[in-house]
């Protein structure tokens, strides 16, 4: 065990306690606060179950080992975990912790507004299908029959039900068929790939793809302009990207960047290698170099990534419900009407 760490506790950080804990450290920080006096502190507004936890990382630090190295003992989400290493460098711990705890918060409330949005809509999703089971095995048979005895013709709703009841073991057999060849892609070629080219492959998702590229823009771009407020060169900060053994796609986006600078690339053209990244980087960063506020550039960048990612999100998830709600209206008029229209047929021929 490294020396100055005390037992950590087995319960796991949710991303709340997680967001809370950086958020309390971050404002004691900007008190005037010590690091060990804002992890001693946050001990009152942490659940009572994290004191042993908040307790070994108070002694780790006197101890010597880095904050970074105590978030990730503790298992703290991975890209927090780069916020922490990347303010160990350029020393704005509490801008660096205040905007950690703005990115999990903005995923929780996203969550959360997802899980709104699809709970109702699949519980009725699910009562539907029970509903469309029991029209297409019970009720439609019994009603087929009796047109046939009668001589009268099917209306349009009840040979879309059919259709679509014997459409639904195919349709259930290739969503199952498309899950496994997921499953099979993945362990079979996805997960060999590098962390560069799995996030290249993540942006070619239609839709999902460009949130991706927003949010890493924003990140990269975020810590670089960080370090290069801190008095770091580019070469030294990314340097900094290169030596971040916990996060991969830091590591290896500043190996790519510095194996073009050290062929002669021009830096705009040596940040070319990073695909996923958002068009707009590289323009920014030659904007930057000639007006000498590229620091500024990078961080208005940033800051209009991840308001474009929100907005983005946003609309998405307005889309999704009345996508939903539309599938269940049809589904359930169609039932409807599959089981009244023959009623009146019935009534008709009689």
């Amino acid at each position: 065990m490294v020396a100055g760490f005390m037992k950590i506790n087995k319960d796991s950080w949710s991303l709340q306690e997680q967001s809370m804990f950086l958020k309390v450290i971050g404002e004691l920080l900007t008190q005037g606060y010590s690091l060990s006096e804002g992890v001693r502190s946050s001990v009152y507004y942490l659940p009572a179950n994290k004191k042993e936890d908040i307790m070994s990382v108070l002694g780790s630090l006197k101890g010597g080992n880095s904050f970074c190295d105590n978030l990730a003992r503790l298992k703290f989400n991975q890209q927090t975990i780069s916020y922490v290493y990347f303010a160990e460098k350029h020393g704005g711990f509490a801008g660096a912790f205040m905007d950690a705890s703005t990115i999990m918060e903005n995923r929780l409330r996203t969550i959360q507004q997802l899980q709104k949005i699809l709970y109702y809509p699949l519980f009725l999703i699910v009562f539907t299908l029970v509903l469309f089971y029991f029209v297409h095995q019970v009720l439609l048979p019994q009603f087929s029959s009796l047109f046939l005895t009668m001589k009268l013709e099917t209306n349009l709703f009840m040979v879309f039900i059919i259709g679509a009841g014997k459409a639904m073991p195919i349709l259930m057999l290739s969503a199952v068929y498309f899950a496994l060849t997921l499953v099979f892609y993945y362990f079979k070629f996805f997960r060999k790939k590098d962390a560069l080219e799995k996030l290249r492959l993540f942006t070619a998702i239609p839709i999902a793809g460009k949130c991706f590229s927003l949010y890493y823009t924003h990140v990269f771009s975020l810590q670089l302009s960080h370090l290069l407020a801190g008095g770091f060169s580019i070469y030294e900060a990314l340097t900094f990207f290169q030596n971040n053994n916990q996060h991969a796609y830091f590591s290896l986006a500043g190996k790519k960047v510095i194996e073009q600078l050290k062929k002669g690339e021009r830096m705009e053209h040596a940040f070319v290698v990073l695909t996923f990244m958002e068009k707009e980087f590289c323009r920014i960063l030659q904007h930057g170099q000639e007006n000498g506020k590229l620091d500024r550039e990078l961080l208005f960048l940033s800051r209009f990534c991840m308001e474009n990612l929100q907005d983005r999100v946003a609309g998405l998830l307005k889309k999704i419900q009345p996508i939903i709600y539309g599938f269940i209206g049809i589904l359930v008029i169609s039932i409807y009407l599959a089981v009244l229209l023959p009623m009146f047929e019935l009534l008709n021929g009689l």
